[in-house]
């Protein structure tokens, strides 16, 4: 088997590439680096079965060779980024999409596209299940990610239904673990960071807004999963387990041993109030769930976090 990671030298395409060439798949990694970092995919450079491309996938996209998958990583992913990249961001949910579905479409290749929890906007329903249609503000900055990700659904739907691409829709919901870049912006590398370097912990509006965190290794399982069922539909994958970001904020001071304090910052615009998945259908349709302990994973998070920034 054959496949493109799109994204590929990102936080959640690298280790999934390097589960794909762990199954004995030969892997092409896509990314430009805006957000990935080859630092990510440097120990799979000497496998005879990986390649890396430096390519912008709103660009025409060309792959010699035969293609069993396409799947699509390749996004800006923070609330930074949104910010900082906010054209960059919907162009590749729009015409990096198209580009990648187009490619799949041409080499008979089956395609993931890596949706998000986002799609849901602050939701209205709770907890999220796959038939809620969201509830998105178009305009506000952070719709640029949300409406992306959105269209990026549509269009992977349309090519499933017009041309028969063989498609799936995972909505990834928050996931940590190494690689995560160091300055993203997110509530997990923002308080291990803080709290590593005993400075304190920036919690936004009273912290009462709530997140569902799951490890990467789940994540990557419930991809694979994914890949492996005949699952057309967008399918939830998150941790069903809930906390507010201020309990997120304690317990990550707990784990690292850190003496520092809590400091409160107004809530950005259009911040999501809750964040849980329904995860219903991946358990049904996929014999899915999230297995490693909220706690376990964090440590392994915090650990890989230490030894980074002591380079």
């Amino acid at each position: 088997m054959r496949a493109l990671v799109t994204g590929g030298a990102g936080f959640i395409g690298s280790h999934l590439c390097e589960f794909l060439l762990g199954q004995g798949w030969d892997v092409v990694c896509m990314d430009n680096f805006i957000t990935g970092s080859a630092d990510n995919v440097a120990p799979l450079a000497s496998e005879p079965r990986f390649s890396l491309t430096r390519h912008n996938v709103t660009e025409y996209l060309r792959v010699d060779g035969p293609l069993d998958w396409v799947l699509h990583l390749a996004s800006p992913a923070s609330p930074r980024d949104y910010l900082e990249l906010p054209i960059q961001t919907l162009k590749v949910g729009a015409l990096g999409t198209h580009n990648a579905l187009g490619l799949a479409k041409a080499k008979g290749a089956r395609f993931l596209l890596a949706s998000t929890s986002e799609v849901y906007g602050d939701p209205l329903v709770h907890p999220q299940r796959e038939d809620y249609w969201g509830n998105v503000n178009p305009v506000g900055p952070r719709g640029v990610y949300d409406e992306a990700k959105r269209f990026a659904e549509a269009m992977t739907m349309a090519y499933h239904r017009t041309h028969g691409v063989d498609t799936r829709i995972a909505r990834i919901f928050n996931s940590h673990g190494p690689r995560m870049r160091l300055h993203d912006g997110r509530a997990i590398p923002a308080f291990v960071t803080q709290a590593l370097g005993g400075i304190p912990l920036t919690v936004f509006g009273d912290g009462s807004q709530t997140r569902s965190f799951q490890y990467v290794s789940d994540l990557i399982d419930g991809l694979w999963r994914l890949m492996q069922a005949g699952v057309n539909d967008p399918v939830n994958l998150g941790n069903p387990q809930e906390m507010t970001l201020l309990e997120l904020a304690k317990r990550i001071i707990r784990l690292t041993g850190s003496r520092s304090e809590l400091v409160f910052a107004p809530l950005p615009v259009d911040d999501p109030k809750v964040r849980q998945p329904d995860i219903a259908r991946a358990r049904a349709l996929l014999g899915w769930e999230p297995r490693v302990d909220t706690d376990e994973g964090l440590r392994l998070t915090i650990d890989w976090f230490r030894r980074k920034l002591r380079g």
